[in-house]
């Protein structure tokens, strides 16, 4: 454009104008009264607000409110993490960085139409974009998604994979993770693809592909016996939702905090939440005070006694039953009148079990008849009717059964006799709060029908390394962590029976054993399940064990924390299986423009 041109039209832009319209509207203000200008000022007023809802009403009508980034949830934990690391992860703080910062090829994700039950949970691809598996259930092959990394922003590919599977079943790592990897071969034709070859079909093996994988790059050069001790194992780099962002550690070298910010190259979506704090606390009594004075705003794995005790004022109590089996296992072979089936079965009546739960749990926990945990089974039985008996027609109850038995109670001596034998029973147990509390409930129970019990509280490392393993109690009160998979083979297998198996019953029966060994290789859930109850049936009647309880996980969360699905959770940590979908902010959003969004 030359400059005669520009300066033509620079005149007609800034020419001075007239509105005549406007002018007269000015004049006819001006002759209102003060009283009509009110008037008009509020009909204007009127006007502008109506629009303004009208548009606020159409706008709603035409959208939906759906999560958007930002927020921080800061969650206070007893004891600081030592491995954030798949491979030795142990503690739950361990477990619950080592859950955020890495993925694994699978993630198992509770159906959002039923997340209090497992029955619902699905396994979904997350690193692996696809999988596949053999028809005799031996071979499982894993493709990559092309676009995973990293944190540090390196690819990840099948030799990650391979390095993982091979670290675990390295014995000199001793990393916990190691029986869910023995005997499996892995190998890869190229960068994209993994496949496991196992020496027998095994249903549950698709649940061990959620590992975490560790960046070979990183972790190659590191010899076994420096593995424990590298820093990376407090400082590390995965491929899950969220990497370490900050942490501080006191005069010692203790971590007192972790600040984990969400990564932007998550393989599965950009999570909702900004940052996720963890604080660590010595014991739950400081963790508490810390809860009650706003210092932290999540809290997992409460103890049930200590809700009560909690300022829940913005916060929303979440619960669901763990996969987990408390009860009383007899060992028969140490204990001889256990052998009985008449003692077992009057030991079973005299024990109140709703009373337990509500005087020790608190009602977060459900009443067992049976091995097997609710809420894991699809087509589950119903649990037998728990009965209404006092306690008093309890120890009546199982004194009558004893009486039939061929036992005869010694007044004198408050003792139950056969043949000069005296029925007597050591009852073991760990030092938790709860466990110690239920055993000694137990022994009132079993006292007030006559029987002689001896209560021997343990530490955990004790009561593993010299009363578990050498099998060196008449009864234990214990707990089996049964898990999603329902794996029941290592805990009432024959072959289980001595240490490292965890036959605590040192139960032996041929038809359970091939039940148990064929449902740990049937592909199809519906008829591993049928194997599953036939099992517990036979359990149920021959009652080698009491099972007492099934405790609740216990969340609390603040009420602004949305897009929580838990299911039946093996650990705590697994809390966070979902945690990318996890918000506290939202937006409005035109419906057109939320095909594929989730809309809340």
């Amino acid at each position: 454009m030359d400059l005669g041109k520009y300066e033509e039209l620079f005149e007609k832009l800034t020419r001075e104008r007239s509105l005549p319209h406007l002018s007269e509207l000015s004049n006819r203000l001006r002759s209102f009264t003060p009283g009509e200008r009110l008037f008009l000022y509020i009909l204007s007023a009127t006007l502008a607000l109506s629009a303004l809802a009208l548009f606020s009403g159409v706008n709603a009508a035409v959208s939906v409110s759906m999560p958007s980034r930002g927020g921080t949830l800061t969650e206070g934990i007893i004891e600081p993490p030592r491995f954030i690391n798949p491979v030795l992860a142990l503690s739950q703080s361990d477990g619950d960085l080592t859950q955020l910062v890495f993925s694994g090829l699978t993630r198992t994700l509770p159906n959002p139409s039923d997340s209090s039950s497992n029955a619902t949970d699905s396994v979904i691809p997350d690193l692996a974009e696809n999988y596949s598996i053999s028809p005799d259930g031996t071979t499982y092959t894993f493709r990559l998604r092309k676009n995973a990394k990293f944190h540090d922003g390196v690819a990840l590919t099948a030799e990650d994979v391979l390095f993982t599977v091979l670290t675990i079943q390295n014995p000199e790592i001793r990393s916990p993770r190691r029986a869910d990897w023995e005997g499996v071969s892995a190998s890869s034709p190229d960068p994209q693809t993994v496949i496991f070859k196992l020496q027998h079909a095994y249903a549950p093996f698709l649940e061990n592909t959620s590992i975490g994988i560790l960046p070979k790059h990183l972790w190659d050069s590191v010899k076994a016996e420096e593995f424990p001790f590298n820093p990376l194992n407090t400082n590390p780099i995965g491929s899950g939702p969220y990497k370490i962002a900050d942490s501080q550690k006191d005069e010692t070298g203790a971590a007192t905090s972790y600040s984990l910010a969400s990564f932007e190259d998550f393989i599965l979506g950009v999570p909702y939440l900004k940052k996720i704090n963890f604080i660590f606390y010595p014991n739950e009594e400081s963790l508490i005070k810390a809860f009650n004075a706003g210092k932290v705003t999540g809290l997992a794995s409460v103890s049930s006694g200590e809700i009560s005790s909690l300022i829940k004022d913005e916060s929303v109590i979440m619960r669901v039953p763990l996969p987990r089996v408390f009860g009383v296992f007899f060992n028969q072979g140490h204990a001889s009148a256990l052998a009985e089936d008449s003692v077992r079965s009057a030991l079973n009546v005299a024990i109140d079990k709703n009373l337990i739960v509500s005087s020790i749990l608190h009602d977060y926990g459900i009443v067992l008849d049976g091995p097997i945990p609710p809420g894991v089974l699809r087509n589950s039985k119903p649990l037998k009717t728990a009965d209404t008996l006092t306690a008093s027609d309890r120890a009546q109850k199982a004194r009558d059964i004893l009486s039939r038995g061929g036992w005869t109670y010694e007044k004198n001596e408050n003792v139950w006799k056969k043949k000069k034998q005296i029925l007597s029973i050591s009852l073991a147990t760990s030092d938790s709060p709860e466990l110690s509390a239920t055993a000694n409930k137990i022994a009132e129970f079993w006292r007030a029908a006559g029987v002689q019990v001896n209560v021997k509280i343990y530490p955990l490392s004790e009561l593993n390394a010299n009363i578990i393993r050498p099998r060196a109690y008449d009864a234990i009160l214990f707990g089996e962590v049964v898990g999603r998979s329902l794996d029941l083979f290592a805990f009432w297998h024959s072959s289980q029976r001595n240490d490292p198996g965890l036959n605590l019953a040192m139960y032996a029966n041929t038809k359970t054993d091939s039940l148990l060994s064929n449902a740990r290789a049937t592909i199809s859930r519906s008829d591993r399940e049928d194997l599953y109850n036939s099992f517990a049936a036979i359990i149920m009647k021959e009652q080698p064990s009491v099972f007492i309880y099934s405790p609740d996980f216990i969340y609390v969360v603040p009420e602004t924390l949305q897009g929580i699905r838990l299911g039946a959770l093996t650990t705590p940590s697994e809390r966070f299986q979902n945690v990318y979908e996890w918000y506290t902010d939202t937006e409005r959003v035109w419906n057109f423009f939320t095909d594929k969004a989730p809309q809340i």
